[in-house]
């Protein structure tokens, strides 16, 4: 009688380890090369509107998108910022963390984002005295010719600021010259711009805004808190905020 033939052995799955170590190393890589400053808002837009799109709509042959909605897209697309400009911003974000380093560190001012562009914040009580819209040359002066020379860069060519005072809830004292937290927060913004004008800034590239205690970023409850309020804001305008 023939033997039975011996079954073949079933095929090893070792390699599945290492392959999944492998890939994940990879996307490990890849997101240490990601850089969100750098980011292409043009494609970051694109990308989102293509995925919304498809989880509304039917879609038929793989992944293609019905022609309407990729006809609405190219009128959107036209009207975000540029390329070119979302690069140059970019940019100019890495040469003031790098130039204001040492401001940084000091605690004289911070360097963030939001939606109307890159905002450099002074944070006042380092510039100006309590109740006062004097700056404090003598303490401050290395930072504001810094700030100059940033904002006669190549990087700043062509872009509009904006310079806006901002103060804690605190009033004004009876005996100050400004009647209230609005002429201070405004004055404190004007002669931040008067200072940099005097080292090359055009002026003709800014705008002026006094917010007094009416858009504050902490709690006026605390000391800190009022303190991190009492601050002017230099903004590095995105286009769509001109």
């Amino acid at each position: 009688m023939a033997k039975k033939a011996k079954e073949p052995a079933k095929p090893s799955t070792a390699w599945q380890g290492t392959y999944g170590d492998m890939i994940t190393l990879m996307l490990c890589f890849f997101v240490m090369l990601y850089n969100p400053s750098e980011i292409d808002v043009t494609q970051l837009a694109t990308i989102t509107q293509s995925l919304q799109m498809q989880e509304t709509e039917s879609v038929t042959g793989g992944l293609s998108l019905s022609a309407g909605r990729l006809s609405d897209l190219g009128n959107n697309i036209n009207s975000l910022p540029s390329l070119e400009k979302g690069h140059s911003l970019g940019l100019a974000k890495k040469k003031a963390v790098s130039l204001f380093a040492p401001d940084v560190k000091s605690n004289k001012i911070t360097i963030t984002s939001d939606e109307r562009g890159l905002v450099i914040t002074l944070l006042s009580d380092n510039f100006f005295e309590e109740g006062s819209a004097d700056l404090n040359i003598n303490e401050t002066r290395d930072t504001l010719l810094r700030l100059s020379e940033f904002f006669r860069s190549d990087e700043m060519k062509n872009r509009k600021f904006r310079i806006e005072g901002h103060t804690d809830n605190t009033p004004v004292d009876g005996n100050s010259k400004f009647p209230s937290n609005w002429e201070l927060s405004s004055t404190r913004a004007v002669n931040v711009l008067h200072y940099l004008a005097d080292y090359g800034v055009r002026e003709n590239n800014f705008s002026i805004a006094g917010y007094a205690d009416t858009r504050s970023k902490f709690s006026n409850e605390t000391a800190e808190g009022r303190a991190y309020n009492r601050r002017v804001d230099i903004i590095i305008l995105d286009e769509g905020h001109f």
